[in-house]
């Protein structure tokens, strides 16, 4: 025989219960009748998507819905065919672990929010949501982004902070419009140096991470002004680009640095990890770059002038590693802008002996890093000119 308390408990619970699920029914009555665009069912112990939504009509009006703090664990199949107009759907907070192959049927859908779940793999489909623009993945469990979300040419914000990815995909920069990227708290080692073609992109973080190094032409697009590296602990060098730009990156440079290095170079006692793309580190007494370089160059400078331009060139007319770097080279010469496909000349300008000095009483062990195309470049290259 239960306690009379706890049998209070439960009436009082059933209770609740009922009034909760009434005014439910009431909330989504009412907007399917009087057609509102606008629909919040936030804080309302949902367990499952509310089938009273998606009967009948009335729904189809329907543009944003906001669904926060519930326990969804997925979304129903046929969401896009009875909600055709969303173009808001926010689902942060909720017990998510799969988002079904008929989320890229929301083919009006701008922003998504499905942060704080428990997303471990997010769905192709994604990429066919071609009005995206926001989309909010922080606080998953996302160990890699597929490939498709280079399709999201109108995506302008990404954030997928505080998940497990160890790398972000090379399609990124297929994203135009791409202003705002987020993905501070993952495992990165890396960032594609891909990403430094997103001519829009106004702002980086990418905050506690693994990073050693960072894409030489990172910066070089003068609309990225704000980037965030901070508690990156073995990232030594930012490229010269970043200079005069707001960057954060306390605590870096502040690791001992472990034996198993990458390509690096050594600048008064540090060293500094370039990215694992180059070959060859030149130097002052390396007057002539590698053969392969050349080669690269001549190939660049003649297709990159002639009218048909890169287009002709195809995995099938090159070595396919070849023919991505011509369409992607390692970076552009911090001088003179010529590509760069194999070889680099790094030049250091530690912080503390810049006009920034000031910042750090000689505490951090940050350098700026210009990387050149040849000995000349590295000769005439000024930080501060």
């Amino acid at each position: 025989m239960k306690a009379p308390g706890n049998h209070w408990s439960l009436m009082l619970w059933h209770q609740d219960s009922l009034i909760m699920n009434t005014d439910l029914w009431k909330a989504i009555s009412v907007a399917k009748r009087e057609k509102h665009r606008k629909l919040f069912l936030n804080y309302k112990s949902l367990c499952k998507f509310p089938p009273e939504l998606l009967k009948d009509g009335g729904s189809e009006y329907l543009e944003h819905l906001y669904m926060k703090m519930n326990s969804l664990t997925t979304l129903p199949d046929n969401l896009g065919q009875k909600l055709p107009n969303l173009t808001e759907l926010y689902l942060h907070s909720n017990n998510i672990a799969v988002v079904p192959e008929a989320i890229g049927t929301l083919v009006k859908l701008q922003s998504l929010d499905l942060s704080n779940n428990v997303l471990a793999i997010l769905c192709p489909e994604i990429g066919q949501l071609k009005s995206l623009r926001h989309l909010r993945l922080a606080n998953n469990q996302l160990r890699f982004l597929p490939s498709e979300i280079g399709d999201l040419k109108e995506l302008q914000t990404l954030d997928v902070s505080t998940n497990c990815l160890t790398t972000l995909p090379e399609s990124l920069h297929l994203c135009f419009s791409l202003q705002y990227l987020a993905a501070d708290r993952n495992h990165l080692a890396d960032l594609p140096r891909q990403l430094c073609m997103l001519q829009n992109l106004n702002e980086l973080s990418v905050t506690s991470n693994s990073l050693k190094c960072l894409p030489q032409d990172l910066g070089r697009y003068p609309e990225l002004q704000y980037v965030y590296v901070d508690n990156n602990l073995e990232l030594y060098g930012l490229p010269s680009f970043l200079y005069n730009k707001v960057i954060g990156h306390s605590g870096c440079g502040s690791s001992v640095q472990s034996e198993e290095m990458k390509l690096s170079f050594t600048n008064r006692q540090l060293t500094i990890t370039v990215p694992e793309e180059i070959q060859t580190i030149g130097t002052e007494n390396d007057t002539v770059p590698p053969l392969q370089e050349i080669i690269m160059r001549t190939i660049y400078n003649f297709y990159h002038t002639s009218k048909k331009g890169l287009d002709p060139l195809s995995p099938n007319s090159l070595p396919r590693n070849l023919c991505e770097l011509l369409f992607y080279p390692l970076g552009h010469c911090h001088h003179c802008s010529q590509p760069m496909f194999t070889i680099v000349y790094p030049k250091c300008f530690p912080l503390t002996e810049t006009p920034m000095a000031a910042l750090y009483n000689g505490r951090t062990k940050m350098c700026f890093v210009a990387y050149c195309c040849s000995t000349k470049c590295l000769q005439v290259f000024d930080l501060l000119s």
